[in-house]
């Protein structure tokens, strides 16, 4: 399981957007998405992908890490694992 925290993303923008630039650009599809509390300048959301590991979800997000995505400079960072 991994886990990738998109930054700076266009505030309003909905799942299935986000799900189908991802896609566009060979990433799979999420099995989760939560939105990360904050003050609304730099909208972010964690996706969790249950079937990819960490070193392959890096490998992938050097294809949209720094992307202009509606108006907005993303930036992709895949999250350290959590032990609860």
């Amino acid at each position: 399981m991994s886990v990738l925290l998109l930054g700076n993303i266009e505030p309003g923008t909905t799942e299935d957007e986000i799900r189908a630039f991802l896609v566009k650009y060979g990433l799979p599809v999420f099995d989760a998405l939560e939105h990360v509390p904050g003050d609304g300048s730099n909208p972010a959301v964690m996706l969790t992908f249950r079937a990819l590991d960490p070193a392959t979800l890096r490998r992938l997000l050097t294809r949209i890490h720094g992307m202009f995505w509606k108006r907005r400079r993303l930036s992709a960072l895949v999250m350290a694992e959590r032990y609860i």
